[in-house]
């Protein structure tokens, strides 16, 4: 039997109304043309520790972030530890199948719960120190000798939880203990289109955490633009893509881009048995999400800033099917080798170099300047803008 037969496939009519919509406003290449823009941004945004300070609190702590995909934690029972944003937190899935985000502290003496940064499967959070223990709701399941404590009210003991919700199979969490819960940022229009693409039945095959030299902002840049493909990817995926604009939406402060693979025509779409052959989705969930496809598997990149120039970029590759038989796991394994060379050794080390070079004070003077191929970037930064002031 083919590897063609055992795979799960998603056809044209299988997305919503809005995908198919974008997609057929995709030119055929030799009729598709490229805008000329003008706009710059200072070197400052991407250097200073002060805009990084304030992209934190207006941003990363205010607003609903991901904290990984659904995938990580696939079944009741299951909880991961998660320092990467600063907070030192937990995600868990309790024995109803329910989302919990805590964070990592014992509430007896503040000890780290789980410490580092793997799944695990448990029934209950227990403190290495004094084991003290926690149902995966939260709530405070035992004390050691609790007898010899005269004061203790166990009902402020349970573990501190930060508004959190999953949906369109990332678990998303607000950094702010005392924030409302507000996950409005989160429009019908995303969710739709991330079910769609049905990121939350999906398996995850592989994972891998980069730590890069960069400001998180240009760790996302190639993925806003198709001005590089031909160039920074020339020996590896560049051949297969077009030199000409994608189809861009704006989906409330979310971004989806869509292309057509190399001499892409809009005829014929219906019969395609993958669609994602023939078509590219890439989606920046604001603020630090990247979503792309590719035939057999999806890429979910979650980009986040540790310092102005220091960035983690937790990456998943997610798959429709488990890899259960051979060759399926032969073709996500050149999959998932073949990804993390193109990211981690094209587009990660350019943003690095772009950092390298920015700090040398070169475009101080003349700012940092955007081409028509590049105007999604603008898009983003026009959203960032707007939460920052």
């Amino acid at each position: 039997m083919s590897v063609e037969t055992q795979i799960r496939y998603q056809r044209l009519n299988d997305l919503t109304a809005s995908q198919i919509e974008a997609i057929r406003a995709i030119p055929a290449h030799d009729e598709a043309t490229t805008p000329v823009i003008e706009a710059t941004r200072p070197t400052a945004m991407f250097l200073d520790d002060a805009v990084y300070a304030r992209e934190q609190e207006k941003v990363f702590r205010r607003l609903p972030v991901a904290i990984t995909v659904s995938a990580m934690l696939p079944e009741a029972g299951s909880l991961l530890p998660h320092d990467a944003y600063g907070v030192p937190l937990i995600v868990s899935r309790d024995r109803e199948g329910v989302v919990h985000v805590f964070i990592n502290a014992c509430m007896h003496k503040g000890s780290t719960l789980v410490p580092g940064c793997e799944p695990q499967k448990s029934a209950r959070i227990t403190c290495p120190y004094h084991a003290w223990s926690w149902k995966l709701d939260g709530n405070l399941a035992g004390v050691a000798r609790a007898e010899t404590f005269a004061c203790l009210n166990k009902e402020k003991r349970n573990l501190v939880e930060l508004p959190s919700k999953e949906a369109g199979g990332i678990i998303w969490a607000i950094l702010d203990r005392d924030a409302e819960g507000d996950f409005s940022l989160l429009g019908d229009d995303i969710l739709a289109d991330l079910n769609a693409l049905a990121l939350n039945e999906q398996h995850l095959y592989g994972r891998k955490t980069f730590h890069l030299e960069s400001n998180w902002k240009q760790v996302i840049e190639p993925f806003l633009e198709g001005y590089h493909v031909q160039r920074l990817h020339a020996k590896s995926v560049g051949p297969l893509f077009a030199d000409v604009p994608t189809v861009v939406t704006r989906m409330g402060d979310h971004l989806r881009q869509i292309s057509g693979k190399v001499e892409f025509a809009p005829d014929g779409l219906e019969n395609e048995k993958n669609i994602h052959k023939t078509i590219t989705h890439a989606y920046l969930l604001f603020p630090n999400t990247v979503l792309i496809t590719s035939p057999y598997y999806m890429s979910v990149m979650i980009v986040i800033p540790t310092e102005a120039g220091k960035t983690q970029v937790d990456y998943h590759m997610l798959t429709l099917n488990k890899a259960d038989n051979a060759k399926s796991e032969a073709l996500y394994k050149t999959s998932y080798d073949t990804v993390l060379g193109v990211f981690g050794n094209e587009d990660f080390v350019a943003a690095e170099y772009c950092w390298k070079g920015l700090k040398t004070g070169a475009l101080d003077n003349i700012d940092v300047v955007y081409s028509g191929l590049e105007h999604c970037i603008l898009m983003q930064y026009e959203t960032l803008e707007k939460h920052m002031n």
